[in-house]
């Protein structure tokens, strides 16, 4: 996907329609600073903004991320590679959230075993002190074991074991479910059988 064709789309579109990047930025309720970026080939425009861009502007979803007007017959072929991009974009974002899940898991482990041994093993301290250190320790792992299942549920899908469905599941689903490591035992929303399902990114 070459962002930079596409953000000069957008920019030619934008002229053609008597648009400033100010007004554009207005007319779409985001900062000037987004358009730019746009225009310059920095990000894409979220989903959102995509759906206002396309209805303003008269053009599809595939002509805005082709960076061009279509014709009939160069729109399924670009169709099939913009669904392809879109893909391997999906895919490294959904990486980088389960780095970041990792990140958080260890980082909230690290502080919460930290302020427990703080409490245990400090003679010095007293006791209202120790059961502080207590709590904002176990505080530390269930926040930060939620806001893991959190990035789990949402980054990738799970695959059923039985019937090979993927889909995302609802949080609560991952949080209680038995599981050992992005593996856990679930009930298959398509056939309702319970196995252990695989995270696929």
């Amino acid at each position: 996907m070459d962002l930079e064709k596409i953000g000069k789309f957008i920019a030619k579109l934008r002229q053609k329609g008597n648009f400033t990047q100010e007004s554009l930025a207005e007319k779409l309720d985001i900062s000037n600073r987004s358009v730019s970026k746009w225009e310059r080939g920095i990000c894409l425009p979220d989903a959102n903004n995509m759906a206002k861009l396309c209805k303003l502007f008269d053009i599809s979803y595939n002509e805005l991320l082709s960076g061009e007007k279509l014709t009939t017959t160069e729109y399924a072929r670009k169709a099939e590679d913009n669904l392809r991009e879109f893909a391997k974009i999906e895919t490294a974002q959904n990486k980088k959230f389960l780095l970041y899940e990792n990140v958080i898991g260890y980082m909230s482990s690290i502080a919460s075993i930290t302020l427990i041994f703080v409490a245990g093993f400090t003679e010095s301290l007293p006791t209202w002190a120790r059961i502080i250190l207590i709590i904002l320790g176990l505080a530390s792992i269930l926040i930060g074991s939620s806001f893991c299942v959190k990035i789990e549920t949402e980054a990738g899908k799970y695959e059923c074991q039985k019937c090979g469905h993927r889909y995302i599941p609802k949080y609560s689903s991952v949080y209680f479910a038995p599981h050992f490591g992005r593996t856990r035992k679930m009930t298959c929303p398509k056939c309702h059988q319970k196995s252990w399902q695989k995270k696929i990114v």
